[in-house]
């Protein structure tokens, strides 16, 4: 009489679900969905495989209401907020929350456009919330790029895409530079916290909830120009 099979090892790699909150409608999850498609089954990491959950909508949202519809689809899983500062005027009220809800936040100021822009070159100045010259930049970075938001046109797919593979590093070390190059001298990219923080843990501070990025706690969000939380969320997968 055969032995019976033995079951399967467990997966000791079980998948990690993220839902991250867009401010935009293309930029943002077509960039998701390129993280997903090259790292997520973790064979170019070596890392926990994960799968990021995009949440939009048509238009866009302002950063209060990424937070709130992302917050509604996590529930309990591992949410992130992606918002850029553009002229909002609801960037407080929509950090407060975040704390409140442990909801993981990437600032871009001004504009998640930086973030795509650092896997080419460094950037530095003051943009008080115009992305005029990072776009301008960008655009020159690469011949994919060359018509970035022309007619609309800010998707992250094709040739864009392959401009970026390989990069990823470069963008992480860029972004962790405009950090520690924060006018205040106490904001160092290596006191950034990029490990998923249970979201049923005590809630922290909403200044302390912003340091997550590394700049200090009494650094105003919104001083901090140039500059770009996206990084964390690479390194939180491994990617980087």
């Amino acid at each position: 009489m055969a032995a019976p099979t033995p079951p399967p090892p467990a997966d000791t790699r079980a998948e990690r679900v993220l839902y991250i909150g867009c401010e935009g409608e293309s930029t943002e999850p077509d960039y998701l969905n390129y993280l997903n498609e090259r790292f997520g089954d973790g064979s170019r990491t070596g890392q926990q495989r994960f799968r990021i959950q995009p949440v939009y909508a048509k238009n866009g949202l302002t950063p209060a209401k990424v937070v709130a519809a992302v917050r509604e689809k996590a529930r309990e899983d591992e949410a992130w907020a992606l918002f850029d500062r553009d002229q909002h005027h609801d960037i407080p009220q929509a950090l407060k929350e975040a704390a409140e809800d442990a909801t993981e936040v990437c600032f871009s100021h001004p504009s998640f456009d930086l973030w795509l822009l650092l896997h080419f070159q460094a950037f530095g100045g003051g943009q008080s919330g115009s992305s005029r010259a990072v776009v301008e930049k960008l655009r020159q970075a690469d011949p994919a790029f060359r018509n970035f938001d022309k007619r609309n046109d800010k998707s992250v797919e094709g040739d864009r895409r392959k401009a970026l593979e390989t990069q990823e590093a470069m963008a992480v070390s860029n972004a962790k530079s405009l950090v520690s190059q924060c006018e205040r001298g106490s904001c160092k990219a290596n006191l950034a916290k990029t490990r998923a923080f249970e979201r049923g843990n005590a809630r922290k501070s909403t200044a302390a909830w912003a340091a997550r990025s590394g700049h200090a706690t009494d650094c105003p969000v919104l001083s901090r120009d140039p500059s770009t939380d996206v990084w964390r969320l690479l390194v939180s997968l491994g990617i980087a």
